[in-house]
C-alpha cells in the first residue's frame, strides 16, 4: 500500500428533502469538496476517483447511483438530486488508495438489504492486515465482494454482523475494535444507515454533524460557516434517530458500546 484513500462523504436521515443542496448547492458542498477539500489530514487533494449517492424512495431497499468518474464530469445528477425527496440519504466521493482497483464496484455508498454504507479512510497494512477477519466471513461473500478493496471488505464484515441481528451501533464499534487491533492507526469513519438509523463515526479523521430539528447531517466537513455545526470527537460514534442524537466514546480495548 502507497498511497492512502480519504474520500469525503455525508449522510443525511429527517423528513424528506433533495440532496441537492448538500451535494452541489451549499457554499462547501461535496462537489467542492471534491477537488477543495479543507480538512483531508494528509490524504491528498482531489477525491477524483468516483462518486455515488444512495436513498431510499420508499421501498425497502435503496436506490443508488455511482460513476467511477470525477463528480464535476457527470452532467445528469444535479438534475437527478433535484427531483429526488428523500428521509434518508448517503453521499461519498472517492480518492482511492494506490496500488487498489478503481471502478463503480469500488466507490461508495456500498449496499446489503436496507443497508447503506461509506468508509472515509484506509485500512493500514492492506491486505494482509484484515486477512484472519476476512477469512472467518462465507466464502461466498468474499467471491462477490463488489471490489477488492479494504472498505468492500470493511463493509462485507459489517454486513455479516448485521445480517446475524446485531445491533448497529454495536455492531459498527466492534468491526472498529477489532480492526484496529489488526490494523493500528488505521482511519476508520463509517456513515451507515437504513432509512430509520443514521450512524457516523470519527477514528483519526474528521466528522462533523448538523441537527435541526428532526434533521440531522453528518458530513466529513461543514457544507457551510454557518453556525449549528459540532465537530464529532476523535474515537466517537454518533448515533441519530428522529432528530435525537447520541454520542459514544469508541475504545479499542473494549468490544461493546460504552
Amino acid at each position: 500500500m502507497s498511497g492512502p484513500e480519504m474520500c469525503r462523504h455525508l449522510g443525511y436521515l429527517g423528513p424528506p428533502r433533495t440532496p441537492a443542496d448538500p451535494l452541489f448547492e451549499a457554499p462547501h458542498s461535496l462537489l467542492r469538496q471534491t477537488y477543495a477539500p479543507r480538512d483531508m489530514r494528509g490524504g491528498g487533494v482531489v477525491n477524483a476517483d468516483g462518486f455515488g449517492l444512495g436513498w431510499y424512495d420508499g421501498e425497502p431497499e435503496p436506490v443508488r447511483y455511482r460513476r467511477p468518474a470525477p463528480l464535476w464530469s457527470d452532467a445528469d445528477l444535479p438534475r437527478l438530486a433535484r427531483s429526488v425527496r428523500s428521509g434518508a440519504f448517503v453521499a461519498a466521493v472517492r480518492n482511492g488508495t494506490t496500488g487498489m482497483p478503481s471502478g463503480e464496484g469500488a466507490c461508495a455508498p456500498f449496499t446489503g438489504g436496507r443497508w447503506l454504507f461509506s468508509h472515509n479512510g484506509l485500512v493500514r497494512g492492506w491486505p494482509d492486515s484484515l486477512a484472519e477477519l476476512a477469512g472467518k466471513l462465507p466464502v461466498t461473500d468474499l467471491m462477490t465482494l463488489p471490489a477488492p478493496t479494504d472498505s468492500a471488505v470493511l463493509w462485507a464484515l459489517l454486513l455479516d454482523r448485521l445480517r446475524a441481528g446485531e445491533e448497529p451501533a454495536a455492531a459498527v464499534t466492534d468491526l472498529i475494535t477489532r480492526v484496529e487491533r489488526a490494523a493500528p492507526g488505521s482511519r476508520l469513519n463509517f456513515l451507515l444507515t437504513d432509512g430509520t438509523v443514521l450512524i457516523g463515526t470519527a477514528w483519526t479523521h474528521s466528522l462533523w454533524a448538523r441537527v435541526e430539528g428532526e434533521a440531522v447531517l453528518f458530513a466529513s466537513e461543514p457544507l457551510d460557516d454557518a453556525p449549528g455545526w459540532s465537530e464529532v470527537p476523535d474515537r466517537h460514534l454518533v448515533a441519530a434517530r428522529h432528530g435525537a442524537v447520541e454520542l459514544v466514546a469508541l475504545n479499542a480495548d473494549r468490544s461493546v458500546v460504552s
